[in-house]
């Protein structure tokens, strides 16, 4: 069976993952973007967006693996946008322009209906409205034996945790201090979810954290 897979997931020292006060100006919340600026100089990175060039150390070989045989991704619904409640309209297209970046189908969870969404690039955006198993499910029968990447936010990555569904987790330890925002593991004892840290690998610009979940006792 496929995993379920965190990959390049931004923490700050002090155990946000997000800023306070997501806008359409500030995707990650108010000094979220702090936590990616391991990535952004990263060959990956700028691959991502069709640009030359770029640092191909650690940093970059661990950002290039979360995109390594994934099929299929999970966003909570913050992650697709700003907008809150039910949709207003289907004008808001995600924070990506008319290709984004995953290029396949993508299941955002929410409490709202919505039509699926084709990008460019072989992104579809189906919006599920069942939970968390559900996204799960759908996920998996769409990556075809291939992983499913969890891409956030905070919230939803506890929400697998705390269901003992995610196999694996890459946080990349930025040196930054937030203060406020989301805290990532608020309310959860991942040794008593059956995690357990395995990795640790210093990069260039964030230290690079893997924790997997044992399998489960026969």
């Amino acid at each position: 069976m496929s995993r379920l897979r965190v990959c390049n997931f931004g923490v700050s020292l002090d155990g946000f993952s997000a800023g306070p006060r997501q806008d359409v100006h500030n995707p990650l919340g108010v000094r979220g973007l702090e936590l990616m600026q391991w990535f952004f100089p990263t060959q990956a990175w700028r691959q991502m967006h069709g640009q030359p060039g770029g640092e191909t150390g650690v940093d970059h070989r661990m950002a290039a693996q979360g995109f390594d045989h994934i099929g299929a991704w999970i966003l909570g619904r913050n992650m697709f946008g700003p907008v809150r409640g039910p949709w207003p309209d289907e004008s808001w297209r995600g924070w990506w322009g008319e290709e984004p970046p995953y290029h396949t189908p993508v299941f955002v969870l929410t409490h709202h209906a919505r039509a699926p969404l084709a990008m460019q690039g072989s992104t579809t955006f189906h919006f599920v409205t069942g939970g968390i198993h559900a996204a799960l499910e759908q996920a998996r029968a769409a990556a075809a034996g291939l992983d499913v990447r969890l891409g956030g936010g905070a919230a939803t990555v506890r929400q697998y945790l705390q269901a003992g569904l995610v196999d694996e987790l890459h946080l990349a330890l930025s040196p930054v201090l937030l203060g406020q925002g989301e805290a990532l593991f608020a309310g959860l004892d991942l040794p008593a979810l059956g995690y357990a840290c395995t990795e640790s690998i210093p990069g260039e610009r964030a230290t690079h954290l893997r924790m997997q979940r044992a399998a489960p006792a026969n």
